[in-house]
C-alpha cells in the first residue's frame, strides 16, 4: 500500500486535471496541516501521526457546519461536509459503538485489569492498536462503564 504523502499527491494531481477545485483545495489544506506537524515533528511524521491530525480536521468541520446550519448558512455547511467526505477517504473505516465496546471488553480480558485505576492502560492501548479508528472521547466513557461493572 502507498503511503498517505503519495496518495495525497497522485489524488491532488488527478483533482487537478478533472477540474475538482474542492477536491484539490481540501488535499492542499491537509498538505499544509502535514507540512506544519512535519515541522512540529523536526522530519517527516509517520502516517499513524497524520491519522490524528485528520480527525482534528474532520471534528472541526463538523462543528463548523454545524454552526453555520444554526446560524442559516446553508452553503457554508454544505461546503464543510465536502472537505469532510474528502478527508475521510484518507481515514480508515471508524469502528461502531458495538465494535468499540467489544474491543475494550476483549483488551481488558486480554490485559487481566480489573480496576479503573488501570483506566489508562486500556486507553493507551486502544490507541495504539487502533489509530485512527476510534474517537478516543468516546472509548473512555466505554472503559469507565466496563471497569465499573
Amino acid at each position: 500500500m502507498t503511503d498517505l504523502r503519495t496518495r495525497f499527491m497522485d489524488d491532488m494531481k488527478n483533482a487537478m486535471k478533472s477540474g475538482d477545485t474542492m477536491t484539490t483545495a481540501t488535499i492542499r489544506l491537509i498538505m499544509a496541516a502535514m507540512k506544519l506537524k512535519d515541522a512540529e515533528g523536526r522530519g517527516k511524521v509517520e502516517d499513524t501521526e497524520l491519522l490524528p491530525m485528520m480527525q482534528t480536521m474532520v471534528k472541526q468541520r463538523q462543528e463548523s457546519a454545524k454552526i453555520y446550519r444554526e446560524n442559516n448558512r446553508p452553503e457554508l455547511a454544505d461546503k464543510e461536509e465536502a472537505e469532510i467526505k474528502v478527508i475521510e477517504r484518507y481515514l480508515p473505516k471508524q469502528m461502531s459503538e458495538a465494535e468499540t465496546e467489544a474491543a475494550v471488553a476483549a483488551l481488558i480480558a486480554e490485559l487481566g485489569i480489573t480496576s479503573a485505576k488501570d483506566m489508562g492502560k486500556v486507553m493507551s492501548e486502544m490507541k495504539a492498536r487502533f489509530a485512527g479508528q476510534l474517537d478516543m472521547s468516546k472509548v473512555g466513557p466505554i472503559v469507565k462503564s466496563k471497569l465499573a461493572a
